[in-house]
């Protein structure tokens, strides 16, 4: 083990051979091939089940769920060494103790809030790229190769058969790539992106802005000084993004000042974290319609359970604006599930 000097205070266990690695996971040296599976063409397609999501304009989201065994895997590295290793703290995503609440309340009754969002975040973190940070954990190269192995994905390229995404995006998922679905694929994704953060908060701070990131939605708000210079500084943070690796959807970027609604993750922000009223107002249309109409016929995207995504949405809610939260409880308890 030979570590950067930061990383030698990250309580990370020792792991120095493969042997070790498979001892420390509990699986056999063969399987232990064969779950990291590095060689090329890559056949750890089979260790996925995999779903593909229209996001419009002819873009895809590929979701690479990872198989049981696969799973158990990938939970013992995270839980293992991952969560030991400390993250930016303008990280609020998939983190314990921050959420979509903490990304937001920063930028909450400022003069002008800079939203930018990230294009294929997780696919666009190469697996290159994971098996380097776990030798900057300190792991010899052959355990940090097998480590990144088992946390990243290559899909089929048959898998596209019927579907006709953008190439570069298919050429993404063909590739090593940070699978969107695997249970250590979030805080791979957190401790990739600590650079970029380093250095968009500092630039922040430069403008006279404070930032945040969850996942891919990265937010900068500040007062007067910042809204003299927010056009220009989004140019300078595309930039850094793309040193880093990271593209920027551009269509989706947005400058809003106090005078309009000021919205992150789904949350106006003008004078407060609050619930979108559109977006109340719908999420209860559909409730309501359950209760009369029966949940099935509001199930209009066939959700595989429709109605733990109803309660994920409601408690959201709840733990934005607990007022409006309770009134939409009262109408999910009344839905009559079968």
């Amino acid at each position: 083990m030979q570590p950067v000097a930061a990383a030698e205070a990250w309580d990370l266990p020792a792991i120095e051979t493969a042997p070790a690695l498979g001892e420390w996971l509990a699986v056999k040296p063969d399987e232990l091939d064969w779950f990291a599976d590095l060689k090329a063409p890559r056949y750890s397609a089979e260790h996925y089940h995999y779903r593909i999501l229209p996001k419009g304009r002819g873009a895809v989201r590929l979701i690479e769920a990872p198989k049981l065994r696969l799973k158990e895997l990938q939970r013992r590295i995270l839980t293992g060494i991952l969560e030991r290793v400390p993250i930016h703290s303008a990280a609020h995503g998939f983190v314990k103790g921050r959420s979509v609440g903490t990304f937001v309340a920063a930028h909450t009754g400022e003069r002008v809030v800079l939203r930018m969002d990230l294009e294929d975040f997780f696919p666009s973190i190469p697996g290159v790229r994971i098996q380097a940070l776990f030798r900057t954990m300190g792991y010899p190269e052959a355990v940090a190769d097998l480590l990144g192995g088992i946390c990243t994905n290559a899909a089929p390229v048959a898998l596209w058969s019927g579907h006709q995404p953008p190439r570069e995006t298919r050429d993404l998922y063909v590739r090593p790539h940070l699978p969107q679905g695997s249970p250590s694929s979030p805080a791979l994704a957190n401790l990739c992106a600590y650079r970029v953060d380093c250095r968009l908060s500092g630039l922040a701070k430069s403008a006279g802005a404070g930032y945040t990131r969850y996942a891919d939605d990265l937010a900068f708000s500040g007062g007067h000084e910042f809204d003299k210079c927010v056009e220009r500084f989004s140019i300078h943070a595309a930039a850094i993004l793309m040193e880093e690796g990271f593209v920027v959807n551009h269509r989706k970027t947005r400058v809003m000042h106090q005078g309009v609604r000021q919205y992150l993750a789904g949350l106006a922000v003008n004078q407060g974290a609050n619930v979108i009223r559109p977006d109340f107002d719908r999420l209860k249309a559909i409730l309501t319609n359950c209760v009369r109409l029966g949940a099935a016929s509001q199930n209009r995207e066939n959700h595989p359970r429709f109605r733990e995504h109803l309660h994920g949405r409601v408690a959201f809610v709840e733990s934005v604006n607990a007022e409006k939260g309770k009134r939409l409880r009262a109408i999910f308890d009344r839905i009559q599930w079968n």
